[in-house]
Protein backbone atom coordinates (compact mmCIF):
# COMPACT_ATOMS: atom_id res chain seq x y z
CA UNK A 1 0.00 0.00 0.00
CA UNK A 2 2.79 2.44 0.86
CA UNK A 3 4.49 1.78 -2.48
CA UNK A 4 1.23 2.54 -4.27
CA UNK A 5 0.84 5.79 -2.33
CA UNK A 6 4.43 6.71 -3.17
CA UNK A 7 3.75 6.17 -6.88
CA UNK A 8 0.64 8.33 -6.67
CA UNK A 9 2.60 11.13 -5.02
CA UNK A 10 5.23 10.91 -7.74
CA UNK A 11 2.64 10.91 -10.53
CA UNK A 12 0.89 13.92 -9.02
CA UNK A 13 3.90 16.10 -9.82
CA UNK A 14 2.65 17.31 -13.14
CA UNK A 15 4.95 20.23 -13.93
CA UNK A 16 2.00 22.59 -14.03
CA UNK A 17 2.15 24.78 -10.92
CA UNK A 18 -1.62 24.98 -10.48
CA UNK A 19 -2.06 21.21 -10.66
CA UNK A 20 0.89 20.60 -8.38
CA UNK A 21 -0.55 22.91 -5.72
CA UNK A 22 -4.07 21.44 -5.88
CA UNK A 23 -3.01 17.80 -5.93
CA UNK A 24 -0.32 18.19 -3.27
CA UNK A 25 -2.77 19.87 -0.88
CA UNK A 26 -5.24 17.00 -1.31
CA UNK A 27 -2.59 14.31 -0.97
CA UNK A 28 -1.07 15.93 2.10
CA UNK A 29 -4.42 15.91 3.91
CA UNK A 30 -6.09 12.77 2.60
CA UNK A 31 -3.84 10.25 0.90
CA UNK A 32 -2.85 8.22 3.95
CA UNK A 33 -6.54 7.67 4.81
CA UNK A 34 -7.64 6.64 1.30
CA UNK A 35 -9.12 3.21 0.73
CA UNK A 36 -8.40 0.96 -2.27
CA UNK A 37 -11.31 2.35 -4.30
CA UNK A 38 -10.16 5.94 -3.82
CA UNK A 39 -6.58 5.05 -4.72
CA UNK A 40 -7.84 3.42 -7.92
CA UNK A 41 -9.86 6.56 -8.75
CA UNK A 42 -6.82 8.74 -8.14
CA UNK A 43 -4.77 6.54 -10.48
CA UNK A 44 -7.46 6.90 -13.15
CA UNK A 45 -7.56 10.64 -12.60
CA UNK A 46 -3.81 10.95 -12.99
CA UNK A 47 -4.05 9.07 -16.30
CA UNK A 48 -5.89 12.10 -17.72
CA UNK A 49 -4.20 14.91 -19.60
CA UNK A 50 -3.10 18.05 -17.75
CA UNK A 51 -5.42 20.48 -19.59
CA UNK A 52 -8.42 18.29 -18.72
CA UNK A 53 -7.35 17.99 -15.11
CA UNK A 54 -6.84 21.72 -14.79
CA UNK A 55 -10.28 22.50 -16.26
CA UNK A 56 -11.93 20.00 -13.92
CA UNK A 57 -10.08 21.09 -10.81
CA UNK A 58 -10.70 24.78 -11.48
CA UNK A 59 -14.40 24.06 -12.06
CA UNK A 60 -14.44 25.06 -15.73
CA UNK A 61 -15.83 21.68 -16.72
CA UNK A 62 -16.85 18.36 -15.16
CA UNK A 63 -15.45 14.91 -15.91
CA UNK A 64 -17.87 12.80 -17.96
CA UNK A 65 -17.36 9.89 -15.54
CA UNK A 66 -19.38 10.29 -12.32
CA UNK A 67 -16.74 8.57 -10.19
CA UNK A 68 -14.01 10.89 -11.45
CA UNK A 69 -16.34 13.85 -10.92
CA UNK A 70 -16.66 12.79 -7.29
CA UNK A 71 -12.92 12.62 -6.65
CA UNK A 72 -12.43 15.92 -8.50
CA UNK A 73 -15.00 17.55 -6.23
CA UNK A 74 -13.24 16.11 -3.19
CA UNK A 75 -9.92 17.57 -4.37
CA UNK A 76 -11.53 20.94 -5.06
CA UNK A 77 -12.91 21.10 -1.49
CA UNK A 78 -9.42 20.60 -0.03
Amino acid sequence: MQARIGRLRWRSRRGMKELDVLLEAYFKRNLSACDEETLTLLERLLDCQDPELLDWLLGHSVPPDAQLAGIVESIRRT
